[in-house]
């Protein structure tokens, strides 16, 4: 369980984050919607403590993150291409997470096996350093990384930018497939409201920092709201 409280963040007159009191329970699978300058990275990095707050705690699981290192061998995260190390190939970049997280390379190549079809021959076997892939084909790498030691919370920044349709639906599949095996707890943020919908079991509308709306999304129920939200807009 997340919990935050009293979550306060400025960029001096800008508010990015004004928070009182929010809860994301264990199995959520959580879109978090908003216009551009929501504040929806900022909350993300304050999550994975990136990014100090100015007022107010966060926990993960009880454990608040700026306190402990705990939290990090039960949590897989991708913001952005800072994440990767891009002087190396993808195979090496692995290869390298096996390595600090006492994996055998026979095991990280069986657990790529679990990412054929999001791979899709265009990330292994180029021969390419991760710098030189297409946007896309990075944002897979960083998405395959944040999965790979199958953590118990997964937070993606805009996982769908950059791919083509096909790998997008690729990827709901992917993360609906995980969240259910696995009942690992999912953060995303998208300006996508479709693809945000359609894998979400709760969507939270956040704008200049605030919580406007907290919906459930059973069977695409917060797809009308979003939609007359974002038409006044």
């Amino acid at each position: 369980m997340i919990t935050i409280s009293n979550l306060k963040k400025a960029f001096g007159e800008t508010i990015a984050s004004d928070i009182p009191s929010f809860t994301i329970n264990d199995g959520d699978i959580l879109g978090l919607v908003g216009n551009n300058g929501a504040g929806k990275t900022t909350l993300f990095r304050m999550l994975l403590d990136l990014l100090k707050p100015d007022e107010g705690e966060i926990t993960l699981d009880g454990i608040n993150p700026a306190l402990s290192e705990e939290w990090k061998a039960t949590t897989g995260a991708y913001i952005d291409e800072g994440f990767l190390i891009d002087f190396l190939t993808p195979e090496e970049y692995f290869a390298f997470i096996g390595k600090i997280t006492n994996m055998s390379q026979e095991a990280v190549d069986e657990r790529l096996k679990d990412f054929e079809r999001l791979a899709n021959g265009e990330v292994f076997g180029q021969k390419k350093l991760i710098r030189n892939l297409s946007a896309g084909n990075k944002q897979k790498v960083g998405i395959m990384s944040a999965l790979f030691n199958r953590p118990k919370l997964v937070i993606l920044d805009e996982p769908f930018n950059f791919l083509d349709p096909s790998s997008q639906n690729i990827l709901k599949h992917e993360l609906t497939a995980y969240n259910q095996q696995t009942g690992a707890t999912i953060l995303i943020s998208s300006h996508n409201l479709q693809h945000t919908v359609d894998i979400s079991t709760r969507i939270t509308l956040l704008e200049k920092g605030v919580i406007l709306k907290d919906m459930s999304n059973a069977d695409g129920s917060a797809r009308t709201e979003l939609e007359n939200y974002f038409e006044k807009e």
